[in-house]
């Protein structure tokens, strides 16, 4: 046992008569399909629930069973994941799928050692869906529980560390009560995510607030001790509007590319374009990634947009241009497919984030003074 957890059964009764009452209603609550139970799980993976919300159900309308999604093709799949970032989820989620129909004929195992060996499911997802779909007496560790317990028992050190990640693990393993790991892991969840917030935690409103060693001390916002983030990365990155005759003419077509699979947002299409080289201006970088990319020769006639757009671990600001295609059949250098497209056309793929809002602002905007 855990040195931190003293009477365990009396924090796990007060935790789940508090769930018992305030539960979050979610969608993936009202079954115990293990397939929808994962498919929440990956989709809540660095995400918000109200931003999951948004593509459960829609995702789950288009790709009902595990087979169905098995049988789609990955650009289905992204399609439908368009706008939740992440990309490699959607990827691992379709791979993962298509290994439990040829591996387990279509059935999501239960052991968590089992589901570990899915693509993309990783300690915190495997014991949620065993615990959650199977019952199983398995505990699990996500942000929120990770605050949580690191805050109730003042646990030392940056969670990121193995070492006390190991005594997390230990001490939600203590508290665990056995027979009933699903509630109680998803109680702990919406502790952390509606109470024991990150920052201005409810404590008034909490059932544990007795039992927390951080509340007594009043060193609550001092758990967990988190090392000082780096500051994060900003790059430039240019992309080409690239029309094959006079831009926003009736018929007049975009070129697109879609992004390598193993690239960050692989399978993705894009406005093709690419870094700022030092020295180099927009639109020479424009010019050149163009031709490195597609083996296409442009002229910019003119500037479009700028939008600013934050990743995990860095930040971008897209600078967009109009371009003019004056030479070279377009080929797959630096990218896995091509097409010409127009504007109306431009839904039927899946892009970006950054690429859709600029897809929303050529279909807003008349043709600039400037093209």
């Amino acid at each position: 046992m855990s040195h931190h957890v003293q009477r365990p059964d009396t924090i796990w009764r007060s935790l789940l008569d508090w769930y018992e009452v305030e539960a979050r209603v979610l969608p993936w609550r009202r079954t115990r399909d293990p397939y929808a139970i994962l498919v929440s799980e990956v989709m809540l993976q660095q995400t918000q629930v109200e931003t999951v919300l948004a593509y459960y159900d829609r995702f789950l309308e288009r790709f009902p069973t595990i087979r169905a999604l098995a049988d789609a093709s990955i650009d289905d799949v992204l399609k439908v994941w368009e706008g939740l970032g992440y990309y490699r989820r959607a990827h691992n989620l379709h791979r993962a799928a298509r290994a439990v129909v040829d591996e387990h004929a279509g059935a999501i195992p239960a052991a968590a050692r089992d589901l570990r060996r899915l693509p993309g499911v990783g300690p915190y997802t495997a014991a949620a869906v065993a615990s959650i779909a199977f019952d199983l007496d398995e505990s699990v560790l996500d942000g929120n529980i990770i605050r949580v317990l690191a805050r109730l028992f003042r646990i030392p050190g940056d969670p990121a560390r193995a070492v006390v990640r190991r005594e997390l693990r230990r001490t939600a393993e203590c508290l665990l009560p056995q027979g009933d790991a699903s509630r109680f892991n998803q109680s702990l969840m919406d502790l952390g995510a509606r109470i024991c917030r990150p920052r201005s935690p409810r404590c008034h409103a909490c059932p544990l607030a007795a039992h927390c060693d951080a509340h007594h001390a009043g060193e609550e916002t001092l758990y967990p001790q988190r090392r000082a983030r780096k500051a994060v990365p900003h790059v430039d990155v240019v992309g080409g509007i690239v029309w094959d005759g006079d831009p926003f003419a009736p018929g007049a077509r975009h070129l697109i590319a879609k992004r390598k699979e193993d690239d960050m947002l692989g399978g993705l299409w894009e406005f093709p374009g690419g870094h700022v080289e030092e020295g180099e201006s927009h639109e020479e970088a424009v010019v050149r990634e163009l031709r490195e990319e597609l083996a296409v020769d442009v002229e910019v006639i003119g500037w479009f947009m700028e939008i600013d757009h934050a990743y995990t671990h860095f930040r971008i600001t897209l600078y967009a241009y109009h371009c003019r295609h004056t030479g070279g059949e377009p080929q797959a250098i630096d990218c896995a497919d091509w097409a010409w497209v127009r504007t109306d056309e431009l839904d039927k793929f899946a892009f970006a984030t950054a690429d859709r809002r600029l897809i929303e602002a050529l279909r807003a905007r008349p043709r600039d003074a400037s093209a």
